[in-house]
């Protein structure tokens, strides 16, 4: 995987599958950038494409969406659990194989300054190409939301690092950043208590003294009727999927409630699922496949597939 950069744009609509559908084909409209993944949601109304390739097609992709995100989503009329900013809520890049995080760096600040110039919208660098500390967690960049970065924006500190200091009318701003592999995860509790999901989020994440480099958050998920608690994994080495599971598990208990199910959204590096098997103690001279079916029994993952394993996929697309 010589000189692959993995980008994994988000973007404010989950509902209208034509919007999405448009998202996708301006991404595949370039050859040599590689669709791993979509991923759809509506109670969050947001979805997640997972792209992978050289530095040049990548940004010409993306450049492509963001023009259709920009031209289809109106944040004055967009509702949803998730935080966010932007009708293009967030741009990582992400160093795959051989490319430096340095490298991640420099394109994101490249691709920050083309739209902000093109769009004519307000871009918050973040993660490793931040500019100052306080930017560096995009947690803090979101602060307020879109709404409240409506005022804040040209408060001292709120200043964008490219673009104008407002909002675009429609589009509102958009966070891009350089950042090592994250895994994106949800556990849905067999509860619709949403305030107890809250609760957990509260206790496990690391802001809050929980685990390292895990960021949390509880959400009321109406197409399943649940409260789910959803998490970014930053370092699953640091803390591997099984023990966030364990960790939310043990949690919910305290209240008499067990866990219904997680999902992954998008890809997990292939290392991460494993590593749930060999903790279940299933046995590693297995085959790859069976091992991520131990993995998806114990972490009881909904619409699992091996593909969703990072290198698996670009495997997959790249020998079709």
């Amino acid at each position: 995987m010589a000189r692959l950069v993995e980008s994994v744009p988000n973007f404010s609509e989950g509902r209208r599958i034509d919007v999405v559908d448009k998202l996708v084909r301006a991404v595949e409209s370039v050859p040599d950038a590689c669709l791993l993944d979509r991923t759809s949601d509506a109670s969050h109304n947001r979805t997640v494409l997972t792209i992978a390739g050289e530095a040049a097609p990548m940004l010409e992709a993306l450049e492509r969406a963001f023009a259709v995100a920009v031209a289809e989503i109106d944040m004055e009329k967009h509702v949803g659990e998730h935080p966010r900013i932007g009708a293009v809520d967030v741009v990582p890049f992400v160093p795959l194989g051989e490319t430096r995080m340095s490298d991640c760096v420099e394109l994101a600040r490249t691709f920050g300054a083309t739209v902000a110039a093109r769009f004519s919208i307000p871009v918050y660098l973040y993660g490793e190409a931040a500019t100052s500390p306080d930017r560096y967690r995009l947690a803090d960049v979101r602060r307020g939301q879109y709404e409240g970065l409506k005022t804040q924006i040209g408060e001292s500190g709120r200043e964008p690092d490219f673009g104008p200091n407002r909002l675009h009318s429609s589009a509102g701003a958009v966070a891009v950043g350089a950042r090592p592999f994250l895994i994106a995860y949800n556990i849905n509790l067999a509860s619709e208590d949403v305030e107890l999901a809250k609760r957990i989020a509260r206790r496990i994440r690391e802001s809050s003294g929980g685990l390292p480099k895990v960021q949390a958050n509880g959400f009321w998920i109406e197409e399943k009727a649940r409260a789910q608690v959803s998490m970014n994994l930053l370092d699953f080495h640091a803390t591997p999927l099984w023990a966030v599971w364990e960790a939310v598990r043990a949690e919910a208990a305290e209240d008499d409630v067990e866990l219904a199910e997680s999902e992954l959204i998008g890809l997990a590096p292939l290392a991460s699922l494993l590593d749930v098997a060999d903790h279940d103690g299933f046995p590693r001279n297995a085959s790859i496949p069976e091992r991520l079916a131990a993995t998806a029994n114990f972490l009881r993952l909904t619409d699992f597939s091996p593909l969703q394993a990072l290198e698996l996929r670009l495997e997959a697309v790249r020998g079709q």
